[in-house]
């Protein structure tokens, strides 16, 4: 068996949240979403699993920090510059704000920022890897 992993986050607005996480390519897997919670599928390895406060609370008993907090950065590949800002670009057009950092342009790398609505930290990077190998 693979492995793969599954954040989760909680949320404020459970349908607020699975709209944004679909506008920046997430898939809602029914399968398992009801009313507290919804597995978003990044990748057959990545899964975003979004959580209401109340069911947040069944599985930790340690406070949802506010909005304004960052507890981690979440970093996802893309394919190239183009779909780095279209990911940005969705991610304020849904609810989560762009460029919450200073964009990052290193020639072969390339990355955004942004917050989801509940303010979790996200990176869209993309890198040319073949560039990079050969020191450039």
């Amino acid at each position: 068996m693979s492995r793969t992993i599954t954040i989760s986050l909680p949320v404020t607005d459970l349908n607020a949240s699975k709209a944004f996480y679909a506008a920046i390519g997430f898939v809602n897997n029914a399968q398992f979403t009801d009313d507290t919670a919804a597995l978003m599928v990044c990748s057959e390895s990545i899964n975003v699993m979004l959580l209401t406060h109340a069911k947040w609370r069944t599985f930790t008993t340690r406070p949802i920090p506010p909005n304004t907090s960052s507890e981690v950065a979440l970093n996802i590949s893309c394919d190239s510059r183009e779909a780095v800002d279209a990911m940005n670009a969705s991610a304020a057009a849904n609810g989560g704000t762009a460029d919450i950092n200073t964009v990052e342009d290193h020639g072969s790398m390339y990355g955004r920022d942004f917050a989801d609505p509940d303010g979790h930290l996200w990176g869209a990077v993309w890198m040319d890897l073949s560039a990079m190998a050969s020191g450039q």
